[in-house]
C-alpha cells in the first residue's frame, strides 16, 4: 500500500511538469504570434508586392520610398527620323513620384493577425504611380535634342508631275524630318505622363511637318491628267491641199520644268507660247493686209492690196480653242477659227469668180468659174479731185438695196451736197458702189479724167446696173486697180 502510494505521487508531479512546460509552451507561442503580428501592425507581411518590388517587412514610408525610386531612375529614349536615338533623363526634368494614398490604404486593410498567411500566400498590389515633371525644364531638354536643331531637320517636298522617260509621272512626296516643335512637345508629353520608357516620333502623326501636296491629291492627279492630254493632242490644221500638224512634241516644248524635272505649270506662259505659235500660223496663212499678183483681163498683172478681203485667222479665239483641245488631250482635222474667210486658198485666194474693175481702162468684168458672164463700160471717181477719186483695192459687197436714194455730206444748213435718186444700189467700200447712173451721157473713155467722174462710186448704164444687180452676192470678190 506505501509503495503505491509512493508511485502515484511521482506521476502527479510529472504530471504537474508537464502541464507546466506545455503552459509555457504555449505562453510563449501566443507571445511570439503576438509579438508578430504587433511587428506587422505596421509593416506589410511577408510575400508582399506592390507594383512588381518587394515590400516584405517594409513600412508603407519605406514601400513609397521603394516605388519612387523608380522614378529616379527614369529615362525616355526618343527616336527620330534619320537621327540617332537620344534620351531625356528624368532629374533634369524634375520627374518624381507622388503618393495618392493608396499603399498606405493597403497596409491599413491588412489584419496583423493574419501574418502568418504571408508564408504560403503570396500578396500582389497595384499602387497608382502618379508621377510630375516639370513642363519648362522638358522644353528645355527638348531644345537640346538634336532633332529638334534647325540645322539637323529638312523640309518635306511637295509630290509634283514631272516628265520621265517619254511620259508624265508623279513623284511622290518626301518626307523630311522637320519637327513641329509644340506636337513633337505634345509626345513626349503623352509619353512621359503614361510612364513610358520609349517614343518613336516616327509614329506620331502631329510631330512632324508634312507636304502640303501628297502624291494621293486630287488637284496634282487632275493635273497629271492635263499633262497627260496635252501630249496627246494632236490638231492637223486644213489650208485647202496643205495641212500643218500640232502635236503634243511640240507642246511639250512649251511646259516649263525645273533643274530636278518638276513640271512648273503656269497658264499664263503656256497661253502665251500658243499665242506665239498662232502668230506664226496666220502670219504664214493670213491673206488680209497683203498684196497680191494679179493677172488682168487686159494680160498685165498689177499688186492689189487689201485689208478687208482675204483670210484672216481670229487669233483670240484660235488661242482659246487650241487651249480648250489641250485640255482635252483632243485629236481632230479642222480649219483654224477664221476672222474673215475668202474664196481661195493660197496666196491668191480671189479664186474663179469675181468682178474686175478696171479703173485704168474704164471697164468692168465679171468672172465666174473663170468665164466673163457680164461686161460693161464705166465711169470712176473724178481723178482731178482727190478725195473724189476711187481707191484700188479687194472688196466685197456691203448688200444691194433698190431703189434707193444716195446722199453727199451734210452742209451747214441741214442739206446734202446732193441728193442722188438711182434704181440700183451696191455698196461695197464705205459710200462708194455700184449704180445706175442716168446722168452720165455716155460711160468708158476718159470721162473720169476730164472732171466727169464721180464722187468715187462706180457708175454705170443702166441696164448692166440691172444685171449686175441680179447677179451679184456678198461673196463675190471685187478687184479694183489702176
Amino acid at each position: 500500500m506505501g509503495k503505491r502510494k509512493e508511485i502515484t505521487g511521482k506521476d502527479n508531479g510529472k504530471q504537474k511538469m508537464w502541464i507546466m512546460i506545455t503552459v509555457i509552451i504555449v505562453f510563449f507561442a501566443m507571445a511570439g504570434y503576438a509579438g508578430m503580428s504587433y511587428y506587422y501592425s505596421d509593416r506589410f507581411f511577408r510575400g508582399t508586392t506592390i507594383n512588381g518590388i518587394n515590400c516584405s517587412g517594409k513600412t508603407s514610408e519605406e514601400a513609397e520610398q521603394a516605388v519612387a525610386k523608380k522614378a529616379e531612375d527614369y529615362l525616355l529614349e526618343v527616336k527620330a527620323r534619320n537621327l540617332k536615338s537620344q534620351s531625356i533623363n528624368g532629374k533634369l526634368i524634375g520627374y518624381r513620384y507622388v503618393s495618392d494614398g493608396s499603399i498606405s490604404q493597403y497596409l491599413d486593410e491588412q489584419k496583423p493577425y493574419k501574418w502568418v498567411r504571408g508564408f504560403w500566400k503570396k500578396q500582389n498590389y497595384t499602387a497608382k504611380e502618379n508621377m510630375t515633371y516639370d513642363k519648362v525644364k522638358l522644353k528645355e531638354q527638348m531644345e537640346k535634342l538634336e532633332c529638334v536643331k534647325k540645322e539637323n531637320q529638312t523640309a518635306p517636298e511637295d509630290a509634283y508631275v514631272a516628265y520621265k522617260d517619254s511620259k508624265f509621272e508623279i513623284v511622290p512626296e518626301t518626307e523630311g524630318n522637320t519637327l513641329d516643335f509644340n506636337g513633337a512637345y505634345q509626345a513626349l508629353s503623352e509619353a512621359i505622363t503614361d510612364k513610358k520608357r520609349t517614343i518613336d516620333l516616327n509614329s506620331c502623326p502631329a510631330v512632324y511637318v508634312k507636304a502640303a501636296v501628297m502624291k494621293d491629291d486630287p488637284d496634282l492627279k487632275n493635273s497629271l491628267e492635263e499633262c497627260q492630254n496635252l501630249i496627246r493632242t494632236k490638231i492637223v490644221y486644213i489650208f485647202g491641199e496643205e495641212t500643218v500638224t500640232l502635236e503634243g512634241d511640240e507642246i511639250r516644248n512649251w511646259l516649263i520644268f525645273d533643274e530636278r524635272g518638276r513640271l512648273q505649270k503656269n497658264e499664263d506662259e503656256l497661253r502665251q507660247y500658243v499665242a506665239e505659235y498662232v502668230a506664226k500660223l496666220a502670219a504664214t496663212h493670213d491673206t488680209v493686209n497683203t498684196e497680191r499678183e494679179f493677172c488682168t483681163t487686159s494680160g498685165r498683172t498689177v499688186q492689189v492690196y487689201s485689208s478687208v478681203y482675204g483670210w484672216k485667222i481670229d487669233q483670240e479665239k484660235e488661242i482659246e480653242t487650241i487651249m480648250q483641245e489641250m485640255i482635252a488631250g483632243v485629236q481632230i482635222n479642222r480649219e483654224p477659227v477664221y476672222a474673215m474667210r475668202a474664196n481661195a486658198r493660197g496666196m491668191n485666194d480671189i479664186g474663179s469668180t469675181y468682178i474686175e474693175v478696171d479703173l485704168s481702162a474704164q471697164h468692168l468684168y465679171y468672172y465666174q468659174d473663170g468665164s466673163i458672164i457680164l461686161e460693161s463700160d464705166i465711169v470712176s471717181g473724178d481723178m482731178q479731185y482727190a478725195e473724189r477719186q476711187t481707191p484700188p483695192g479687194i472688196f466685197q459687197l456691203y448688200y444691194k438695196k433698190s431703189p434707193s436714194v444716195l446722199k453727199g455730206k451734210m452742209l451747214e444748213n441741214g442739206k446734202y451736197e446732193y441728193e442722188r435718186p438711182v434704181t440700183y444700189w451696191m455698196p461695197f467700200n464705205g459710200g462708194i458702189g455700184f449704180h445706175d447712173a442716168s446722168w452720165q451721157p455716155y460711160f468708158g473713155g476718159n470721162r473720169f479724167r476730164e472732171g466727169g467722174g464721180s464722187h468715187g462710186c462706180i457708175n454705170l448704164p443702166a441696164d448692166k446696173a440691172a444685171e449686175l444687180y441680179n447677179r451679184i452676192d456678198e461673196s463675190v470678190p471685187i478687184v479694183c486697180f489702176y
